[in-house]
């Protein structure tokens, strides 16, 4: 604990007009930097924002964030240029987003791979989830999605249920890699759902995706952009999805949780950006995000994608990150994942 100011305060008059006096050109010089801060931040937005992506081309997260970002900006009146930094899970674009300017022009799209499951993959992390940045709102609920190749001879989830706890036909997983969310919410489908299913990792979600398109691996449960698409074109057949109830985005599509007591792993995406950014560019980014994310053009648009908009506090973000990193924490650590 800091000793009080006071105990620094000498009795001496003559040190005391010696302080005063060192503090008046610290002033002078402090001052207008201070307000070319309070004015930059009060312009600002004056030139294109860079969207951070801890994510590759094409991958869900980067196709939500495009949809995202061509219409906040719009609504900030600047250009919003997507950035992917893809690597490490997520950890070299967070890493880059930590330490980013402070000005407003970088922020982050964050989700709970680069969040709050890849610090957990390394033994010496390059950030602070909580710590290193600033928490501007939630977007969106992803549920991931339970898809099958259309050979594969099941067409409901129970039917699924059926053939890989019997055996009755290979079926093997495919997954973005160990500790990707296709991975972790795959894991707790084996676990809950008491069946055994080969693991094999890809690299990243659109090779994972295509493996099970070509007949590679019979089955994955990953995020919904990253198959609605495929899945209208036939060539995945869906059969469930990882929220805690049935969604009108998804029809009458079951949930997992329907026949695998206590099964609820779904992703979620928001805004970040550097800790130290002025509060008026926090404001003014959660006004921007509330004034793009409530329109009817992007209501459908999330809907595309089978995403629920859900907007939050910066505190009510906070605490699902908090509880994001204690769940994967402990999911990581019962797979033995960690370094």
């Amino acid at each position: 604990m800091k000793e009080p100011i006071q105990s620094f305060i000498h009795s001496s008059r003559r040190r005391a007009l010696l302080g005063a006096a060192c503090a008046v050109p610290v002033v002078s010089v402090l001052a207008p930097v201070g307000r070319a801060a309070a004015q930059s931040a009060d312009a600002w937005p004056v030139k294109p924002i860079r969207l951070l992506m801890p994510n590759a081309p094409g991958s869900s997260l980067d196709t939500l964030g495009r949809i995202i970002g061509q219409r906040l900006g719009e609504a900030l009146g600047q250009q919003l240029i997507i950035d992917n930094r893809a690597g490490a899970g997520g950890l070299i674009g967070m890493e880059i987003g930590k330490n980013a300017n402070p000005d407003g022009y970088t922020i982050i799209f964050a989700s709970p791979p680069s969040l709050t499951v890849a610090p957990f993959l390394q033994a010496k992390p390059p950030f602070d989830p909580l710590n290193d940045f600033v928490f501007i709102s939630t977007i969106g609920v992803t549920p991931n999605l339970l898809v099958v190749n259309p050979t594969v001879p099941v067409k409901t989830l129970a039917e699924f249920l059926d053939t890989v706890r019997n055996k009755k036909t290979p079926m093997n997983m495919a997954s973005a890699g160990a500790g990707s969310q296709s991975h972790l919410a795959g894991v707790m489908l084996t676990n809950l759902g008491k069946f055994e299913s080969l693991h094999v990792p890809y690299k990243g979600g659109g090779p994972s995706v295509a493996a099970v398109v070509a007949g590679e691996a019979q089955w994955t449960i990953t995020p919904a952009p990253a198959v609605v698409s495929l899945v209208k074109g036939g060539k995945l057949r869906l059969l469930a999805h990882s929220l805690p109830k049935r969604t009108p985005l998804l029809a009458d599509l079951p949930a997992v949780i329907e026949q695998v007591p206590g099964y609820d792993y779904s992703g979620w995406v928001g805004l970040l950006a550097p800790r130290g950014t002025a509060r008026t560019i926090q404001e003014r980014l959660r006004a921007a995000l509330e004034k793009t994310m409530t329109t009817p053009e992007m209501r459908e648009a999330m809907a595309s994608q089978a995403t629920e908009i859900q907007l939050s506090t910066p505190d009510a973000f906070r605490a699902l990150v908090q509880r994001s990193l204690v769940e994967n924490r402990t999911m990581i650590k019962a797979l033995n994942l960690s370094e």
